[in-house]
C-alpha cells in the first residue's frame, strides 16, 4: 500500500520509502510534470534523482532474477541508464534491454529550474576544461603555462 510524503502528495510505494527519506523527504507536489497549458510552462521527462521502476527484457536477466528494477535514477547516457537500486546497489543498464520505465516520483525540480544542478554543471565544465588543458600539457611534454601571450 503506497504511503504519502506527509504533504498530501501522491503515494510513495513501500520499496521507495527509504530512498525518499534519505533524500530528505521533499514536497513532491513542487516537482510534478505539467502536460497541458502554454508550451513554455510544460514540464515532463526523466530527471536526475527521480525514483523509477524499470522493466528489463526477460531475456537479459538470469532466470532466478526478477526483470523489474526499482531505484533512484543516477544518470542517463546515450546508451545506458544508471540507478541506485532499492537495496542501495549501483546498477547500470543498456538502453537496449529496457522495456519500460515508470516514473514513481520526481525528487528534483525541472532541469532549467534546478539551481543546484545548473551550478554543478558549470563547475563540472570548468573542472573538465582544466583537466583537459593539463592533459594536453603533459602529452606535449612541456608546460608553458607560465608564458604570457
Amino acid at each position: 500500500m503506497p504511503t504519502t510524503d506527509g504533504n498530501g502528495d501522491r503515494g510513495i510505494p513501500d520499496w521507495a520509502i527509504d530512498l525518499y527519506s534519505s533524500y530528505g523527504s521533499p514536497n513532491l507536489s513542487m516537482h510534478g510534470d505539467v502536460y497541458v497549458g502554454p508550451l513554455i510552462g510544460r514540464k515532463s521527462g526523466l530527471r536526475k534523482d527521480d525514483i523509477v521502476e524499470m522493466v528489463i527484457d526477460a531475456r537479459s536477466v538470469r532466470t532466478d532474477q526478477p526483470n523489474v528494477v526499482r531505484g533512484m535514477l543516477i544518470s542517463t547516457g546515450r546508451s545506458s541508464i544508471d540507478i541506485l537500486d532499492e537495496n542501495g546497489h549501483f546498477r547500470s543498464f543498456s538502453r537496449d534491454v529496457i522495456v519500460e520505465i515508470k516514473l514513481v516520483a520526481h525528487m528534483r525540480p525541472q532541469y532549467i529550474d534546478d539551481d543546484e544542478l545548473l551550478f554543478f554543471e558549470r563547475e563540472d565544465m570548468r573542472r573538465r576544461t582544466s583537466v583537459s588543458e593539463q592533459a594536453e600539457r603533459k602529452a606535449d611534454g612541456h608546460d608553458d603555462s607560465h608564458v604570457w601571450g
